[in-house]
């Protein structure tokens, strides 16, 4: 090689050098506890994330102790947070009510939506020995509610609604226990909430018949929460669909976040959400309408997908 080709060679060489590698975001994803089946959605998400965009977009998934965290932090993050919340909770936190009153920061009014999670689902599991198939049937029977979850508390209301309360006598036995607690007889029921088809429920199906009570429209309507149908079939022995009720979960980030981001993650995840339903059902109930659930408005570059997707937006969500 002559001298002018080695130049042109180590002119090459140096360019190459000097340009970038290509551009890998890294974004964190704080969602629940370790063992929860929101945690190991947002391992999911991760792992869909590096998949979809060739590693372009790496999340490290962080534990948390609840949604309240989740939106307390913002107020120190910067644009690589991700978390998980309710939609109800992010209102309160923007309006100063609730937990966060006393609290109140300008960080929590910079929050935007991302995508939706599977909802927080509400199962009422009796068993058929029980004979219980109404909720006026569970009175007198012996009721696991577990304790300080959202399925315990949201129980706990239902059974003051529909006429139960002090009618029902409840197990001092941990939640863990609920399926083998059921099958020896210990308990008659129990009450659980998460994404459906809820593991503990499928497991409960599996080994001992039991029936999932379903609510009437007007106990819908008093419980305050959104209606959710789980499809016949959903669990053993389930020949007919169930009608109970969910708290929305959706993932948020802050205007922190560039539009770009944004974007990729939106994008990503209803381009994977097919994937990751072939490996835990409960991504198959995720789909459009749960937009709906968001109260609040949407990043701007998840608007740019959803325009791009044709799936029609509320003008207070832009």
């Amino acid at each position: 090689m002559n001298f002018l080709g080695k130049a042109a060679l180590a002119a090459g060489l140096a360019l190459l050098a000097a340009m970038p590698a290509q551009a890998e975001t890294r974004v964190t994803l704080k969602a629940a506890k370790s063992g929860s089946s929101y945690y190991q959605m947002s391992v999911q998400i991760a792992e869909a994330m590096k998949a979809g965009t060739d590693g372009g977009v790496i999340v490290t998934v962080e534990e948390s102790q609840g949604s309240q965290q989740n939106v307390m932090e913002v107020r120190a993050r910067g644009g690589d947070y991700v978390f998980t919340s309710p939609p109800a909770l992010v209102a309160a936190a923007r309006d100063g009510k609730g937990a966060f009153e006393g609290k109140e920061n300008p960080a929590f009014g910079e929050i935007r939506a991302l995508f939706p999670l599977p909802s927080l689902t509400m199962h009422f599991v009796m068993s058929k020995s029980s004979g219980v198939t109404d909720f006026a049937g569970m009175e007198g029977k012996n009721i696991l509610l577990g304790k300080g979850s959202f399925g315990a508390t949201e129980g706990e209301k239902y059974l003051e609604l529909f006429g139960l309360d002090g009618k029902v006598k409840i197990a001092d036995v941990e939640l863990s226990n609920a399926v083998p607690a059921l099958k020896n007889g210990q308990i008659d029921g129990f009450v659980t909430a998460g994404s459906f088809p809820a593991p503990n429920v499928v497991e409960a199906a599996a080994s001992t018949d039991v029936t999932v009570l379903s609510l009437t429209d007007e106990q819908v309507a008093q419980t305050g929460r959104a209606k959710l149908v789980i499809p016949a079939g959903t669990y053993a022995g389930q020949d007919a669909d169930i009608v109970t009720t969910s708290l929305p979960v959706v993932t948020y980030t802050t205007t922190k976040m560039d539009d770009e981001t944004a974007y990729q993650l939106t994008k990503t995840f209803w381009e994977e959400k097919a994937r990751m339903g072939e490996e835990s059902p409960w991504w198959t109930g995720v789909d459009a309408a749960l937009l709906e659930n968001v109260t609040g408005k949407l990043h701007p570059g998840a608007v740019r997908y959803y325009e791009e997707a044709g799936i029609a937006l509320s003008d207070a969500q832009k």
